[in-house]
C-alpha cells in the first residue's frame, strides 16, 4: 500500500534534523584531527560509527512515527470514514480503538450513535404506521395484477416500463424460438417489444370526449385507443390502451386541457380467436364454393322435370338419379364441414381449457362443503379419473349443474353418497355423477335437467341443459339395474391440452413481494439531461458480476457463470434476475474451483458464451453497468465482442473504486469487508449471483455517502474513481 505523504513528510524532516547533527558532529571532529589533537584513522571510525549509529535512530524513529501515525492520525481517519458512513445508516457501531483517548471518543460517538438510532426508529416506526393502509393497497395491487388473465403493462410518455404483470413478461419477453430474452422489467423501454411508432399513433388517438355523453357530470375526459399487433414469439395480440392523468402541476403531455403522465396496455392475446375466425371463413367459402355444382344441378334437374311432365320413365329415372346422387353429395359434404368445424359453429359462449382432474376435485370439494338440510353431509368421492384428459367447458356453470343435481339427490331422495368419474370415450369426454340404490324415473330426471337451477335461496334462469349446451355437450340420465347404479351422463368435447400455459408465478421469500410496481417512474424524462449529467439516485443500474475458469483473460481464460440484477429508482429488483452457466469449451482450474465451487459436470450441455453475450447484453441495455473490481469481468466481455457481436459500451461503476473514494485510508477494499463497513448482509459468496446481489447492495449503500460528498452524478463518480490509486490496475 502506499505510504501516506504525511507519514513520510514526518519522517523526512526526523531524518533531516538527526542528518544535521551528525554532519555538525562530523565536522566538530574533523576540526579536532587538523589540531593532532588524534590520530586520523580513529577518527574515521568514529565517523563511521555516528554514521550507523545515525541511520539506526532514523530507523527506529521512521518505525516509532508510523506507530505513532497509526495510533494517532490513521486511526482517526478511519474512525471519521466509519462514522460517516454510520450516520447514513441504522445499527452500525464503531470498534474499540487501541489508544485511550480515542477509546473515549468513539464511546461518546457509539452514545450518540443509539441516540440517533432510538430517534430514527421511532420515526420510522411512524412512518411504517402511516404506510400501513398504503402497502395494504400495493399488497391488493399485486394480487390483483398477478391473477388477472390478461397481461397489463404501465408505462411513462418516454415509454419506460413502471408496472407490469408475470403474464406481461410471458408474452411480451418470448423471443422467437421460445426462448426467454428478457426484454420486458421495470425501468426498460416499452419500444423494445413494441414498434414506437404504433404507440406514438395510438397515443395521438387519445381524444377529450364529454363525459355527459354516457350520462357524467360534463366534464372533460379521455378516451381510449386499440391496436393489435404481433409479439416477436409470432402471437397476435389486441391492445387497449388508456391514458394515466396527472394531477395539477404534475409534469406531462396535455390532451386538451387534461395532463397525461402515462399509458397503461391491456394485452389479449387473440391468436386462437383469429385462427377460429378464420377456420369459419375457410368453412362459409368451402360451403358456398362446394355446394354451387350440386345445386346447379340440383336446379336443372328439378327444371327438366317440371318442364317435361311426360318424360320417358329411363329419362325420368335419370334426373332423379342425377338429383339423388348430388343431394347426396351435398349432404356429404355439409356433414363433414359441420364434422370438422363442430366446435367453431356451436361455440358461443367464452369456454376455458381446465384439466379434468382439476375441475372434479373443485366440483367435489365444493359440493360437500355446500351440502344442507336436516341431512348428514354429503359425501363426495372421484373415482376412474383420468388425470390427462383436458376439457374445455364454461367451468362455473358446468360446476354449478353438478351442484344442483347433487344437492337435489340429497335434497328429495335423501342420496348421501355421489361419485364423479371421468374417462375418455373416443373423441368425447364421458362425466358421470352417480349414486348407488336410489332409482328415480326419467320423467323427474328430464325435468330436473329443463328446470331452471334453483334450489335453496340460490337461483339461476338457466337449467342444466342450457349450460351443458353451451358448452357443446348432452346430457341424460340412465341406470344400470344389475349394478344398481344411476347416473347422469355428460358427453363433452375433449380438449388437446394446451401449448403456451402461462408458468407458475413464483412466490417471493416469507416477507417480501414481487416488485413489480414503481410509480416514480413516472416523473423520469430520457431527455431532460444527458448521461454524463444525470443524478446518480435517478439513472437505472445493471449490477453484475462473473466466475471464470482462471484469473488471467488474456492467456484464455473463460467465463463460466453470469449473474446480474437491476437496480431501478434506488430500489435493487430481487425478482428481475439474470442467472447462466456457461459451457467455457476448456478445463477448469482446481484453483478456481475451490473458489466458485463450479465443476465441469455442472456445465455439460449449457450454452456457449457467443450464446449468452447476446441476451446479456439486451438485460443490460438502457443502464449503467455496476460491478465490485469491474474492470477485471469488462475485460473478459472485451475480448469476446467479435465472437459474440455485441459490444458493452455501457457506463461502468466500479464499487472497489468507490469505496477507495469515500474511504481512503481503509487497509481493505475486498467485497466482504466494505460490505461489513456498510452493514450489509453477505450471503452466495462466490457465486455470480450472489456477489452481484452483495454488490447492488453495497451501491446503494454508497450513493448517500457520495451525495454527501458532493458527488451526485454519473460524471463526478467516474471521475472520482479514476483518481483512485486502484484505478491503475490492468487486466
Amino acid at each position: 500500500m502506499k505510504a501516506p505523504a504525511k507519514l513520510v513528510q514526518a519522517a523526512a524532516l526526523v531524518s533531516l534534523f538527526l542528518l544535521a547533527v551528525v554532519l555538525a558532529t562530523i565536522a566538530v571532529i574533523l576540526t579536532g584531527g587538523a589540531d593532532g589533537s588524534a590520530d586520523g584513522s580513529l577518527q574515521g571510525g568514529r565517523i563511521v560509527a555516528l554514521v550507523l549509529l545515525t541511520l539506526a535512530a532514523c530507523a527506529v524513529s521512521y518505525r516509532v512515527l508510523s506507530s505513532w501515525y497509526a495510533r494517532y492520525v490513521n486511526a482517526p481517519l478511519r474512525m471519521a470514514e466509519d462514522l460517516a458512513a454510520m450516520t447514513a445508516h441504522t445499527g452500525l457501531r464503531l470498534t474499540e480503538p487501541a489508544t485511550d483517548e480515542l477509546r473515549a471518543l468513539g464511546q461518546a460517538a457509539n452514545h450518540l450513535l443509539a441516540a440517533r438510532d432510538a430517534l430514527e426508529n421511532d420515526v420510522a416506526e411512524r412512518v411504517r404506521e402511516a404506510r400501513a393502509s398504503l402497502e395494504e393497497e400495493r399488497s391488493r395491487l399485486a394480487a390483483l395484477m398477478a391473477d388477472l388473465s390478461q397481461s397489463v403493462v404501465v408505462c411513462n410518455l418516454d415509454g419506460r416500463v413502471l408496472l407490469y404483470n408475470q403474464r406481461a413478461k410471458q408474452a411480451l419477453s418470448a423471443g422467437p424460438d421460445g426462448s426467454n430474452a428478457e426484454l420486458l422489467g421495470l425501468g426498460r423501454s416499452i419500444y423494445t417489444v413494441f414498434d414506437r411508432a404504433l404507440i406514438e399513433h395510438a397515443l395521438e388517438r387519445l381524444q377529450p370526449v364529454a363525459r355527459d355523453e354516457a350520462g357524467g357530470d360534463g366534464k372533460k375526459a379521455i378516451g381510449s385507443a386499440q391496436f393489435v399487433t404481433a409479439t416477436r414469439a409470432g402471437r397476435l395480440l389486441r391492445a387497449h390502451m388508456s391514458p394515466v392523468l396527472g394531477g395539477d402541476g404534475q409534469p406531462g403531455a396535455l390532451v386538451g386541457d387534461l395532463p397525461v403522465t402515462g399509458f397503461v396496455l391491456v394485452l389479449e392475446d387473440v391468436t386462437q380467436t383469429n385462427e377460429r375466425h378464420a377456420r369459419r371463413d375457410e368453412l362459409i367459402q368451402s360451403l358456398i364454393e362446394g355446394g354451387r355444382g350440386p345445386l346447379g344441378s340440383l336446379r336443372a334437374a328439378a327444371e327438366m322435370l317440371s318442364d317435361f311432365s311426360d318424360m320417358a320413365p329411363r329419362q325420368r329415372d335419370r334426373f332423379l338419379g342425377v338429383i339423388r346422387d348430388e343431394a347426396g353429395a351435398l349432404s356429404a359434404q355439409f356433414e363433414k364441414a359441420a364434422a370438422a368445424f363442430s366446435n367453431d359453429l356451436r361455440e358461443r359462449w367464452l369456454l376455458e381449457e381446465i384439466l379434468g382432474v382439476e375441475l372434479l376435485a373443485v366440483a367435489a370439494r365444493r359440493i360437500g362443503e355446500q351440502g344442507h338440510g336436516e341431512h348428514r353431509p354429503l359425501v363426495v368421492k372421484t373415482e376412474d379419473v383420468d388425470e390427462s384428459l383436458w376439457l374445455r367447458v364454461d367451468s362455473f356453470g358446468l360446476l354449478q349443474a353438478l351442484r344442483y343435481l347433487a344437492l337435489r339427490l340429497q335434497d328429495e331422495y335423501e342420496v348421501r353418497d355421489v361419485r364423479l368419474s371421468l374417462k375418455r370415450s373416443g373423441d368425447l369426454a364421458q362425466l358421470d355423477l352417480y349414486w348407488v340404490g336410489t332409482f328415480m324415473n326419467n320423467e323427474v330426471a328430464m325435468s330436473w335437467l329443463q328446470d331452471p337451477m334453483n334450489i335453496g335461496s340460490e337461483s339461476s334462469p338457466l337449467s342444466v341443459v342450457d349450460v351443458i349446451e353451451r358448452c357443446n355437450g348432452e346430457i341424460w340420465f340412465q341406470r344400470e339395474r344389475v349394478s344398481h347404479r344411476a347416473f347422469f351422463r355428460t358427453m363433452l368435447p375433449a380438449a388437446e391440452a394446451p401449448k403456451d400455459l402461462p408458468r407458475a408465478i413464483v412466490p417471493a421469500a416469507e416477507g417480501e413481494r414481487p416488485e413489480f410496481y414503481d410509480f416514480d417512474i413516472f416523473h423520469w424524462s430520457s431527455g431532460s439531461h444527458e448521461l454524463d449529467d444525470r443524478s446518480l439516485a435517478e439513472l437505472s443500474y445493471t449490477v453484475f458480476d462473473t466466475e471464470t475458469t482462471g484469473l488471467q483473460p488474456s492467456e484464455g481464460d473463460e467465463i463460466i457463470q453470469i449473474g446480474a440484477t437491476r437496480i431501478v429508482n434506488r430500489r435493487l429488483l430481487r425478482h428481475e434476475c439474470f442467472d447462466q452457466l456457461i459451457d467455457p469449451r476448456r478445463a477448469l482450474s482446481p484453483q478456481s474451483v475451490k473458489v466458485h465451487g463450479i465443476t465441469r459436470e455442472l456445465l455439460v450441455g449449457q450454452p456457449v458464451i457467443a450464446a449468452v453475450l447476446p441476451p446479456f447484453h439486451a438485460f443490460c441495455a438502457d443502464t449503467v453497468m455496476v460491478g465490485h473490481n469491474a474492470a477485471f469481468d469488462m475485460r473478459f466481455l472485451q475480448l469476446k465482442e467479435r465472437q459474440s457481436g455485441v459490444r458493452f459500451d455501457h457506463p461502468v461503476l466500479d464499487t472497489l473504486l468507490l469505496s477507495a473514494v469515500l474511504q481512503p485510508n481503509q487497509n481493505t477494499h475486498r467485497l466482504e469487508a466494505i460490505a461489513e463497513r456498510l452493514g450489509v448482509s453477505v450471503f452466495g459468496r462466490h457465486t455470480a449471483l450472489g456477489d452481484a446481489m452483495v454488490t447492488g447492495e453495497v451501491f446503494l449503500k454508497m450513493l448517500p455517502l457520495l451525495a454527501e460528498m458532493g458527488i451526485t452524478t454519473l460524471r463526478q463518480a467516474r471521475e472520482a474513481s479514476e483518481r483512485t490509486y486502484h484505478a491503475r490496475l490492468k487486466y
